[in-house]
C-alpha cells in the first residue's frame, strides 16, 4: 500500500495543487489521509474541498479550525483578554473576519456538515500489524499544545503514552519532524500551507507499507507563494495581513 499523509491545507489550493503533482511525480498512491485544518484561513476553502473529495482513498480527521468552523469557538485571544491588553484589538478583529469569510463561503458551498462530522482521529493497522493513528495535534486532541521539534523526549513520551499505537502522525504545529520515543515513531507532517522560516516548502509523507514493514518518508515541495500572495489581494481576504506572513517567511519556526 501506497498512502500519502498530509494536513494544514489552509484553503491554499495552489500549496496543495502542487503537493498533488509530487504525489503524482512519485508513482501515485492508493490513498489520502489529511489531518485537518482544511479551510480556514486561505483563499480558497472550497476549492480545497472540492479537489480532495476526488482523491482515492480519502480519510480524513478534523483540525482545530475545522473545529472552531463548525461550532464557532475561536482560539487566543478571545474578546475578554482585549480587556486587559488592549494591543489584541486589531488581531481579534482580523481573527474573526477571516473567520466569518471562511464560514460564509463553507456554508453556501453546502460543505459545513462534512467539517461538523469529522472524526478527531483515524485508527487502523499496516499489513504487518503495525498500529497506526492519525490526529491533527496529538493523541486526544486537535488543538495546542502541539508536538514540536522542540517538544522534550519526555513530553513526547506523555503525550504519547496512553495512544495505543505504535505509529503515530499529527500536524497543527507546522513543523516537521521523525522521532522514536519509547518504542513509538512519531511523525509531524509540516504543512502543505502557512510554511514557517526557514523551509518555506509545502511538505507531506509518503507511507509505503507491506506484510514486512513500511517506510514513511517526509517530501518538500516548491510551489508559487507569490501567486498565494496575489490571490490573497485581489480577492481582498480579511486574514491577508496575517496569512502574508507565512508566505514571505515572517514567521519562524522553533528549531
Amino acid at each position: 500500500m501506497r498512502i500519502a499523509i498530509l494536513s494544514d491545507i489552509h484553503g491554499n489550493t495552489i500549496a496543495l495543487d502542487a503537493v498533488l503533482a509530487d504525489v503524482e511525480r512519485q508513482g501515485g498512491v492508493d490513498g489520502c489521509w489529511i489531518l485537518g485544518d482544511f479551510v480556514a484561513l486561505g483563499h480558497d476553502p472550497i476549492g480545497v474541498l472540492e479537489r480532495i473529495s476526488l482523491l482515492p482513498g480519502l480519510v480524513c480527521t478534523r483540525g482545530n479550525t475545522d473545529r472552531y468552523l463548525a461550532t464557532e469557538e475561536r482560539p487566543f485571544p478571545a474578546i475578554g483578554d482585549a480587556q486587559s491588553d488592549p494591543s489584541l484589538v486589531t488581531r481579534i478583529v482580523e481573527m474573526n473576519a477571516s473567520f466569518a469569510w471562511t464560514q460564509g463561503a463553507v456554508t453556501a458551498a453546502g460543505w459545513m456538515d462534512w467539517l461538523a462530522n469529522l472524526p478527531l482521529e483515524f485508527r487502523t493497522s499496516l499489513p504487518d500489524g503495525t498500529r497506526f493513528l492519525g490526529v491533527h495535534a496529538a493523541p486526544g486532541r486537535d488543538d495546542d499544545p502541539g508536538l514540536y521539534p522542540t517538544t522534550t523526549e519526555a513530553d513526547i513520551d506523555a503525550a504519547l503514552k496512553s495512544s495505543d499505537a505504535d505509529l503515530i502522525c499529527v500536524g497543527h504545529t507546522h513543523e516537521a519532524m521523525d522521532v522514536w520515543v519509547n518504542g513509538r515513531h512519531l511523525i509531524n507532517l509540516g504543512s502543505v500551507s502557512n510554511p514557517k522560516a526557514p523551509d518555506l516548502r509545502a511538505s507531506y509523507v509518503l507511507l509505503t507499507a507491506n506484510n514486512h514493514g513500511y517506510k514513511a518518508q517526509h517530501h518538500y515541495v516548491e510551489y508559487d507563494r507569490q501567486a498565494v500572495l496575489t490571490a490573497l489581494e485581489t480577492i481582498r481576504h480579511p486574514g491577508r495581513v496575517f496569512l502574508s506572513q507565512f508566505m514571505r517567511g515572517e514567521i519562524q519556526s522553533q528549531k
